[in-house]
Formats: structure tokens, C-alpha cells, sequence
């Protein structure tokens, strides 16, 4: 998927993630976070993130998050979701594809 343009999801309430997506022309893959739990769980939040952009077929993106505690699912959703708004992909999801 290429990403087109900025989109934001997300609260900064408690057991959420904020993520801001943003075109990354050539350049790969930045994930920059910023946790509360980060160093319990940076890695696994991190590790979840990725294997949601590359099952995406994602590339040439910038992941900005803020957790505040987000479960995997809660991560995995909120970025399925910005991933799809900064593609300009509107309609309805199959998400059981997805997974």
C-alpha cells in the first residue's frame, strides 16, 4: 500500500494509542514511540507494529505513536485504521482478510 497523505487516530486515554501515519518517500520504515510502558513493552509494541505494516505490504512510511498501555489488539487496529485513512481507502473493511 502507499501511503498518500497524514492521518491521525486515536486518543490519549488510558489502555489507547494515538498514531499519526505520514508519507516517508524512500526512505523505508520510522517508527518513532513514545510509551509510558516502554521499556516493559517497547519491544512487543514495536514488534506488533511492523508485523501489521509488512502484512499491509506498507513501505516508505513514518509511524508516529503516543501508547498509554494499548493491548495488541487496541495497537493493531488503531494502525490498520491510519494505515487505511492515509491511503485513501474509504468503504468497508473485509478485516478478517487482514489478520
Amino acid at each position: 500500500m502507499k501511503i498518500i497523505k497524514e492521518s491521525l487516530v486515536g486518543t490519549l486515554e488510558s489502555s489507547d494509542i494515538q498514531i499519526m501515519i505520514l508519507p516517508n518517500e524512500d526512505s523505508g520504515i520510522e517508527i518513532q514511540l513514545k510509551s509510558n510502558v516502554e521499556k516493559q513493552f517497547g519491544k512487543q509494541i514495536r514488534k506488533v507494529m511492523m508485523e501489521t505494516l509488512e502484512k499491509l505490504e506498507v513501505e516508505n512510511v513514518k509511524v508516529i505513536a503516543t501508547d498509554r498501555g494499548a493491548l495488541d489488539c487496541t495497537i493493531k487496529a488503531r494502525l490498520q485504521c491510519a494505515i487505511f485513512r492515509a491511503c485513501g481507502i474509504e468503504g468497508n473493511y473485509n478485516w478478517e482478510v487482514i489478520d
